[in-house]
C-alpha cells in the first residue's frame, strides 16, 4: 500500500490532490498536515512514499525543508507544487533535492502525470521548464549556477543595502560613492540576477542566499 503525505496549508486545496490521488492509486493511505511542524511530526512516525509539497506554507523554510525531510526519511520521493513562478523555481528545487516540480496552475492530466512519475521513481517538470532548460544550455547560462555567485562584492554590498530597503541616495551615502554609480551597479544587479524590480530581487536572495557569501 502507498502512503502519502499533502503538505498545504489550504485546505480545499488538500482535499483536491487528496481525492486525485485516491483515484490514482489503491490501496492508498493519505495524510494532510496544514503546516511543516505538523509535516515533520507525521513524517516521524509514519514511513511515507511521497511527500507533495506546497513551499509556501507556515513553518515552511522554502528549499532547506527538503534537507530536513530527508534527515528523517532520506528516500521519500518529494514532489513541490507552488503559486510561484516555475520558470524561477523550479530548477532550484530539483537541484535542491526534490524529485519534481508542479505549478498549482498545471491541468488535471498534468497533477496526474506529475504526481505518478515521482511516486514511480521518476523525475517531473513541466514541458514549458523543460524547454527553458534548453535554452539555457544554448545560451550558456545554465540555471543550477547560484545567479549570486556572479556578482561583485560592491555588487553584493549594494544588493544587501537595496534589500535592506534603503534608497539609492542613502546608499551613495554610505558607500561614499556618487547617486549615479549606485544606479548603476542596481542596473547590473538587476540584469545579473534576470529581475526587474527590488520585491524580485528580494525573493531571488532569500532563495539562492548562502552562508558562504563573503562581503569582507
Amino acid at each position: 500500500m502507498k502512503r502519502i503525505l499533502i503538505v498545504e496549508d489550504h485546505a480545499i486545496v488538500r482535499m483536491g490532490i487528496d481525492f486525485l490521488v485516491t483515484e490514482l492509486f489503491q490501496p492508498v493511505e493519505v495524510h494532510q498536515a496544514s503546516n511543516f511542524t505538523s509535516a515533520l511530526g507525521f513524517l516521524q512516525k509514519n514511513v511515507f512514499d511521497l511527500i507533495v509539497l506546497d513551499i509556501n506554507i507556515p513553518g515552511g523554510e522554502n528549499s532547506r525543508m527538503i534537507n530536513k525531510i530527508r534527515a528523517i526519511q532520506p528516500s521519500v520521493r518529494i514532489l513541490v507544487f507552488s503559486g510561484s513562478e516555475e520558470e524561477i523555481y523550479a530548477l532550484h528545487y530539483i537541484h535542491a533535492g526534490a524529485n519534481g516540480f508542479l505549478s498549482k496552475s498545471a491541468s488535471e492530466e498534468e497533477y496526474k502525470v506529475a504526481i505518478a512519475a515521482v511516486l514511480n521513481n521518476g523525475k517531473y517538470i513541466s514541458n514549458k521548464v523543460q524547454q527553458q532548460m534548453v535554452k539555457n544550455i544554448l545560451d550558456s547560462k545554465y540555471i543550477s549556477s547560484n545567479p549570486l555567485e556572479d556578482l561583485s562584492k560592491r555588487e553584493l554590498e549594494v544588493m544587501h543595502l537595496l534589500a535592506q530597503g534603503k534608497w539609492t541616495k542613502e546608499i551613495a551615502t554610505l558607500l561614499n560613492l556618487k547617486e549615479t554609480t549606485i544606479s548603476t551597479y542596481k542596473a547590473r544587479i538587476f540584469e545579473k540576477l534576470e529581475v526587474a524590480n527590488i520585491i524580485e530581487m528580494f525573493k531571488k536572495l532569500e532563495l539562492y542566499k548562502s552562508k558562504d557569501l563573503d562581503l569582507n
